[in-house]
Formats: structure tokens, C-alpha cells, sequence
């Protein structure tokens, strides 16, 4: 007999991730993989305002134009598995299904939610909107500054102040507390350090996560909470009891999930990462593209961001390329080990 702890304990299961995870609850809700591996996000592309012209006859108000749309396709590919047993020996028999719970929630704290985050945050930086280099590791005189650089990143891309997270490691966040700049703004701060506390930096609400959560290139990760998303599904979790072989029960558990920045609000994610480590941009020219030697490079035609755009194709050297009327070539390479390059256009 197998007793689906999926359904069974789902509002636990669900509320334990939450808890143990640094990411979860700080990213969209707007979508929903419920049921799907696979969604669509079409972001509707606005067009530039013209002068009205009141001699313009049917063309007043500019030339009409149907209006277009980028897509981004999301595809949940993180399929992961687990598998123990509970000996009877070791447990009372009324208390199998009891342990097996407690077993489930050990694995999602100890082992399935700290996957899901490291995997997120790797994901979230190699798709941020700008991934920044650091000719130098930062250091307490320039924490506060590198920072600052980051929240005028956001600002310039008109992202929301609200639901802004500061994701750095202990190492960083120490920098922080310490650094001159910081314990300079006012009494509320000084008060702060002494407490061992730094909730917020320029408005951006402060995580620490351990070392190893963080990609070992990257200083810090700023994310919008809408500008990344994370669907996390418990797919199957069941208890077996006596089964074949087994004198007791057996645990299996399978979950998927990924996670994503949406190409329409890329520009609420920055990262800064060590230098060195971001692929050049190619360069486009007379319509083809090169990059460095390796590179791969990815583009578009109708003016979309080949980063996110469900339009995008690999490059073959040497093609020449027309873009759609209207538009430009768009382009970014990626070399082995290293991020995203940063978009060129031609």
C-alpha cells in the first residue's frame, strides 16, 4: 500500500520549503506552471508617439501599426528524484507514516531546497539584465559604492523601488556593516551595526546567504521580486510500506522546477561578478556578426532581446543577416566558463 504524501502533506511540505528557502517568496507569483512544463510570456511592444498632424488626413495620429509581440518561453527542466527506507526494526509500526513525513521534510531542509537555491541563483545571474565586472574583489572602502552603482542600475531602468533584495554572501555583507560609508549615514545605522543587523541599502532589503549559494565568481545579485521567477512543483512523494525486500517502509520523492528573469523586467536584475569572467559582445557590421574565438552567439531580427526572445537562432559564421523593416540585428555572445556578453546591435 503507498500512501502519497504529496496530497497528504502538501501545506507543510509547501511551508517548510518556504522557511528553509532564501529565494522562495521574494520572486513573481504572476505565472503559474501548475499542471505545465512549458509557458509562454508575451510582452507586448509598445511604439515610439509622433507629432500629431492635423493635415495628415487618415495618417493624423501616425502610421498605423499592428502591434507586435516578444516572446519568452519557459520550460521547467529541473527534474529531481530521491529515494530511502526506514527500516521497522528502528520504528514502531504505527509510527512509519509519521517518520516518513518527518523523513521528507529532513531531505526538502537538508538537501532538495538548498539544490533549488544554488541552481536559482545561477540561473538568475547568468540571465540578470546586467551582469557587471569588479576589476577587484570589493573591499569595505567601495562596498557601498559597488551597491550604489547597482541601485542606479535599477533606477535607470525605472524598476519599482518596492521588493528590492540584496542578495550577498556573509563575506560581503561583513563589508557592509563595517564599511565607512555605511556607518557614516546616520545614528539608525550605527544602531544597526551594533546590533549586528543591516536590514537595508538604499532601500534594497539585505539577504545573506551561505558561500556556497552564490556562483564563487559573484560578489552580489540584486533582484526586483518581479523581475525573476522560480515555479517549484512536488510532483510525487510516497510512502511504501513492506514493500518487496523491505522489512518497513520506502521513501520515494520526485519534485521539478527552474527559475528564470523575464526578459520584459531584466533590467531589475544586476550582478556583480569578478573580472574577467563576462564574455565580450560580438560585433555587428554590414550584417554579419563575430565574437572571439569559441564564442557562441545568439540573435535576433525583429529588434528583440536574443537573451530572452523566443525568436532567437544560433549564428553560422559568416551568414550574411537582414533584419525585419524597421529593426536591427541583435546579438550576444557566450564564451566557454564565462556569462552572457552584453548585447550588441547593428
Amino acid at each position: 500500500m503507498a500512501i502519497n504524501l504529496a496530497s497528504k502533506y502538501s501545506d507543510q511540505i509547501a511551508e517548510v520549503f518556504t522557511r528553509a528557502s532564501f529565494i522562495k517568496g521574494k520572486t513573481a507569483e504572476t505565472f503559474d506552471l501548475t499542471g505545465v512544463k512549458t509557458l509562454k510570456v508575451y510582452t507586448p511592444i509598445t511604439v515610439e508617439e509622433v507629432d500629431y498632424d492635423r493635415d495628415g488626413g487618415l495618417a493624423r495620429y501616425g502610421d498605423v501599426a499592428e502591434m507586435q509581440d516578444v516572446v519568452q518561453e519557459l520550460t521547467m527542466t529541473q527534474d529531481k528524484a530521491f529515494t530511502l527506507t526506514i527500516d521497522k526494526g528502528n520504528n514502531l509500526d504505527q509510527n512509519l507514516v509519521k517518520n516518513a513525513a518527518d523523513m521528507l521534510r529532513l531531505q526538502l531542509n537538508e538537501k532538495s531546497t538548498p539544490a533549488a537555491d544554488k541552481y536559482a541563483f545561477r540561473r538568475f545571474v547568468t540571465m540578470a539584465g546586467t551582469i557587471a565586472e569588479s576589476a577587484a574583489k570589493p573591499t569595505k572602502a567601495d562596498i557601498i559604492s559597488k551597491i550604489a552603482d547597482a541601485s542606479q542600475a535599477l533606477d535607470d531602468a525605472l524598476v519599482p523601488d518596492d521588493n528590492r533584495y540584496l542578495y550577498l554572501t556573509s563575506e560581503m555583507y561583513k563589508l557592509v556593516c563595517t564599511s565607512d560609508e555605511f556607518a557614516g549615514v546616520d545614528v539608525l545605522a550605527r544602531q544597526s551595526i551594533a546590533k549586528g543587523v543591516c536590514g537595508e541599502v538604499f532601500g534594497m532589503h539585505v539577504v545573506r546567504v551561505p558561500k556556497s549559494y552564490l556562483p564563487e565568481d559573484v560578489y552580489f545579485l540584486v533582484a526586483h521580486k518581479d523581475a525573476v521567477l522560480m515555479p517549484y512543483k512536488i510532483a510525487d512523494a510516497k510512502v511504501h510500506e513492506d514493500p518487496v525486500g523491505v522489512s518497513g517502509a520506502l521513501i520515494e520523492g520526485r519534485h521539478y522546477y527552474d527559475a528564470y528573469v523575464l526578459g520584459a523586467k531584466c533590467g531589475g536584475v544586476y550582478a556583480l561578478v569578478a573580472a574577467d569572467t563576462v564574455s565580450d559582445a560580438p560585433v555587428v557590421a554590414s550584417g554579419k556578426i563575430t565574437a572571439g574565438s569559441g564564442a557562441a552567439i545568439r540573435y535576433t531580427l525583429d529588434g528583440s532581446d536574443p537573451r530572452y526572445s523566443d525568436s532567437a537562432k544560433d549564428y553560422i559564421a559568416d551568414t550574411a543577416l537582414t533584419a525585419d523593416e524597421g529593426c536591427q540585428i541583435r546579438a550576444y555572445a557566450v564564451e566557454t566558463g564565462k556569462y552572457p556578453s552584453p548585447v550588441a546591435t547593428g
